[in-house]
């Protein structure tokens, strides 16, 4: 962050100074919701939650070296008062983007990918230069200027995620720092429920390549008809990529591994490099095009993209981790967050890392996906049923839908291929009935929206952390 005096903090965010306060003392960052991570320097944000108040923890905060809070209602040390913290926190974050405009701002945003080709893209960035992007996927109204304010002097770039859960949302983050590169991956059926549609979530994503100035680049994935209808919808000059021959940017002749992990042809406008990568699942060669195609906007050489992208290894957690047990049993923990689309790509990855050895998936019950909840529910069951399962297990509640698909789809498979469809009540019931079934290896898949916790049941099996 750059260094404000709580003077300025105050001005920005039309606040008071209490507690008393030193108007001349500077905050050098960083900005911070949690006090644990206070730090000489620092400026705590105190956020009432649904568990605790941030500003029952004030005092820790300043003792940790915090220089003061910024705080909804007085507190026993130095505070700038603001009637919102969020807005203030945004206007925070606004006000120093405005003040470094030697940054390129990249915005990232679909249904599906997005924090996967954010990691892939800042490590391209970080080539040319010093660049930011949020950890793990902090992409909403306070993660977002919460990365914002992570930016200085010396940043160059800042590659950050746009996440919407309503149209608006995705416009209102690119005003705290507007982009001048906007990456749209899919529009997909994640929160189907909220938006109501598909057409709704891509008027959403599509905000942020409205926010793009004339100069800007709209990279674009040529083989998404609701992503490619965008190009009309901004100024900015239109740059695609994907897998069909119309794409500057494009995958040819790709191939897998006996573990799931993609090699193709990198085909730019300038020349053509070989990418093998290391992630796993075919559905990381849209990620790595998307990433790549931004990269050689800003002007890195194809072979230096196909470099780092061929050495890439996962950054964010529980997102296609693959961790082989010393008995040879394969957890694949995918448990992050999961819809539709991603469910179909993570069965996919397992049959490619399968092969031939049994393979198990321990699922939940998807949800925000409204009226159509039971039906694309019942679809993931025809799906994991039909997937050459040994076993599925069903994690929690709202279970039906996904074993009636599940179920069905299997009847109509040979008797002697057919999984074993079971329903868990918890994940301790899920991870009891895995140690149970599984034997050296085999390989199961994990994977489920982030509110059912089955990261739990990677890391049961894998004796601690999953990572």
């Amino acid at each position: 962050m750059i260094p404000l005096p709580l003077a300025r903090i105050a001005e920005i965010t039309s606040g008071a100074l209490t507690g008393m306060a030193d108007p001349r003392a500077v905050v050098r960052g960083p900005v911070v919701i949690d006090s644990r991570a206070a730090v000489p320097g620092s400026l705590f944000v105190a956020f009432k939650g649904e568990r605790a108040d941030g500003h029952d923890f004030a005092a820790q905060a300043v003792e940790a070296g915090a220089v003061a809070v910024l705080a909804e209602k007085p507190v026993e040390v130095p505070a700038v008062i603001v009637s919102d913290t969020q807005a203030a926190l945004a206007a925070l974050a606004t006000a120093v983007c405005a003040e470094l405009p030697q940054s390129t701002v990249i915005g990232v945003t679909g249904s599906a990918g997005k924090t996967s080709t954010k990691d892939l893209l800042a490590r391209l960035t970080a080539r040319i230069g010093p660049t930011i992007a949020p950890v793990g996927s902090f992409n909403n109204e306070i993660g977002h200027p919460l990365t914002v304010l992570k930016a200085d002097e010396t940043t160059r770039y800042q590659v950050l995620e746009l996440s919407a859960r309503n149209v608006g949302h995705i416009a209102d983050l690119a005003r705290i720092a507007p982009p001048k590169i906007g990456v749209v991956l899919n529009v997909g059926t994640a929160h189907l429920g909220v938006f109501g549609g598909k057409e709704a979530i891509a008027k959403a994503k599509g905000e942020l390549v409205e926010a793009l100035p004339a100069d800007g680049v709209a990279v674009l994935n040529a083989d998404d008809p609701l992503v490619a209808a965008m190009a009309e919808r901004t100024a900015a000059r239109v740059t695609w990529y994907g897998r069909a021959e119309s794409a500057a940017v494009r995958a040819e002749e790709v191939t897998l591994d006996e573990r799931g992990r993609a090699s193709f042809t990198l085909r730019t406008p300038s020349g053509a490099a070989p990418v093998t990568l290391r992630l796993y699942g075919g559905h990381a060669v849209e990620n790595a095009l998307a990433a790549a195609a931004a990269a050689y906007e800003l002007g890195l050489p194809v072979a230096t993209i196909a470099e780092e992208l061929s050495q890439a290894e996962p950054r964010s957690r529980w997102r296609m981790e693959v961790t082989d047990r010393a008995d040879g049993v394969t957890v694949i923990n995918d448990a992050y967050n999961a819809n539709p689309d991603s469910m179909r790509a993570a069965f996919g990855a397992l049959d490619a890392l399968a092969g031939a050895r049994r393979r198990f998936a321990v699922v939940a019950s998807l949800r925000e996906l409204g009226q159509e909840s039971d039906t694309l529910n019942e679809g993931v069951g025809r799906l994991a049923g039909e997937a050459g399962l040994t076993g599925l297990i069903v994690v929690g509640g709202n279970a039906g839908p996904i074993l009636t698909g599940a179920r069905a789809a299997a009847a109509r498979l040979p008797e002697g291929e057919r999984p074993v469809v079971t329903h868990a009540p918890d994940v301790a019931a899920a991870t009891a009935e895995l140690h149970e079934v599984l034997a050296s290896g085999d390989v199961v898949l994990i994977k489920g929206p982030r509110a059912a916790g089955l990261e739990r049941v990677a890391e049961a099996l894998l004796g601690g952390d999953s990572r």
